[in-house]
């Protein structure tokens, strides 16, 4: 059983979070890499084969539109440690020793491995040495996962107390996608909004639109729809409105998927573009709303 509840401190880091001068906030829930110490006894993998887990340095796409002043709430913890993106209670009863009376979320991302702790890496089997105890199990929500959602939550109803209108970005990156079945170019960009229910429409295309001014083939909801972070924290019908943004790893890394790669500063500039693009519109959208 493991029992060790260490974890990264601090488990994500804030730019721009308590003065709000945009209405949008971006999330980067997956790009952590400061694996905990001690990692080593609990995990039967080394961290190399865990890397597989992450985004890769996707914190460092968003830097061009942190710099222009939006705010952002990146992880520092590994997905492999916490996924903040799942719900907790989406952990794998036979991995983790959950609350009692707590009833597990058998999700299709659980059954995969891929819970609020991931069981499993692709190419490299369980990941942990034993179950995971009920105390160290909490810690990891306690210390990380709700830290991190409140974060959002504040956020956003600051944004929307000052704007009357908020907008999250959740950014993430994803393997090199293989042609569709009618030969058609593989997307580099994935729009989510979870088919229409975490964002208005208009949202969703101008962020289509933003990624084919940067000359990137993009697509909506397909592979990739949005997680947890847009379902928990959209309420598209009040006014805080999400998307989720996947990034194909081979435009920004090197070959091997492991370094920045040439790649990079156009993507900067792609996630610049849209978070502008985004908050411009949501600024529009209380005018336009009160207008109908």
């Amino acid at each position: 059983m493991i029992t060790s509840s260490k974890m990264v401190n601090p488990p994500f880091v804030q730019f721009g979070m308590s003065d709000p001068k945009h209405p949008l906030l971006i999330t980067v829930p997956h790009g952590g890499r400061d694996y905990p110490p001690g990692l080593a006894l609990l995990s039967r993998l080394p961290v190399a084969q865990l890397k597989s887990l992450e985004d890769r340095f996707a914190d460092l796409l968003i830097e061009g539109a942190v710099s222009a002043g939006h705010a952002a709430l990146v992880a520092k913890v590994p997905r492999v440690w916490v996924d903040l993106n799942r719900n907790e209670r989406e952990f794998d009863p036979g991995l983790v020793s959950g609350p009692e009376g707590v009833v597990p979320l058998a999700s299709a991302k659980v059954r995969g491995g891929l819970g609020v702790v991931p069981r499993r890496v692709v190419r490299g089997g369980d990941i942990w040495r034993g179950r995971l105890s009920e105390e160290a199990f909490e810690a990891r929500l306690s210390g990380a996962h709700r830290p991190w959602h409140a974060h959002i939550s504040e956020s956003l109803e600051a944004r929307f107390d000052k704007f009357g209108v908020a907008v999250l970005l959740d950014v993430h990156s994803m393997p090199p996608l293989p042609l569709t079945n009618d030969e058609q170019p593989a997307p580099h960009v994935v729009i989510g909004d979870l088919f229409g229910r975490s964002a208005r429409g208009q949202y969703s295309r101008l962020a289509l639109q933003v990624a084919e001014r940067h000359r990137f083939v993009a697509r909506l909801n397909t592979p990739y729809a949005g997680g947890h972070i847009l379902e928990r924290h959209s309420q598209p019908a009040r006014g805080i409105h999400a998307l989720q943004v996947e990034i194909d790893r081979s435009l920004y890394l090197d070959a091997a998927l492991d370094q920045p790669g040439p790649g990079l500063a156009r993507c900067r500039a792609f996630l610049a573009d849209l978070a502008d693009t985004l908050s411009d519109e949501a600024l529009c959208a209380p005018v336009a709303v009160a207008a109908e």
